[in-house]
């Protein structure tokens, strides 16, 4: 699943430092990031990064043999809030079952 990330989370990740957030436009970043090799997409419009992936596909930040991520701590949104948030609430491609998430008496 593409990886998607806005400013804070790459200063988050160290992939952007806070300064040149302020000082420069999100596009500038988007092509150094590019060159660099980080990021695949840029979308102008959102100012939404997508993150590169190994021609594998996973992730740049997931261990090829631990398959742990190895920024854990620091790691986006997007992944703090999978598989509850996408474009399949609930749905993870890497088993065969739905996570549901019980809701206390008191929540309710």
């Amino acid at each position: 699943m593409p990886v998607e990330v806005r400013l804070p989370e790459l200063v988050r990740l160290g992939l952007v430092d806070p300064f040149e957030v302020e000082h420069e436009a999100p596009k500038q970043i988007a092509k150094r990031l590019d060159k660099a090799g980080l990021i695949d997409h840029f979308n102008f419009k959102h100012s939404v990064f997508t993150l590169a992936r190994r021609a594998s596909g996973d992730c740049q930040f997931l261990d090829a043999k631990t398959r742990r991520c190895t920024v854990y701590e620091q790691r986006p949104d997007t992944c703090r809030k999978h598989p509850h948030v996408g474009p399949k609430p609930g749905y993870c491609p890497h088993g065969a079952k739905r996570i549901v998430r019980i809701v206390p008496a008191h929540e309710r």
